[in-house]
């Protein structure tokens, strides 16, 4: 069973709300692809970061595109972190 490091509820059709916990351990927010391009919208400021490949790491508080089979993680800031996710 592959468990996941956020809780995650449908919104519409490709349409996702992800919610991440502040406690979580560094080494659980991995480098991975996704098979969809997505369009990630936080709903709140936050301090948390992402970092798509051969970048630097960027602040969360804008949309952010990131096309299909592009390596990515987040980087863990202070507080819960929810995101609006679009799968295409």
């Amino acid at each position: 069973m592959v468990t996941f490091p956020f809780e995650e509820k449908q919104l519409a059709e490709n349409v996702f709300l992800r919610c991440f916990d502040p406690n979580l351990e560094n080494d659980e927010l991995k480098w991975h692809i996704d098979k969809e391009d997505r369009l990630i919208e936080p709903e709140e400021k936050t301090d948390w970061k992402i970092q798509l490949d051969n970048q630097l790491p960027t602040s969360m508080n804008e949309s952010i595109s990131i096309p299909k089979h592009m390596y990515h993680r987040l980087i863990k800031g202070t507080g819960n972190l929810k995101l609006k996710i679009h799968k295409s």
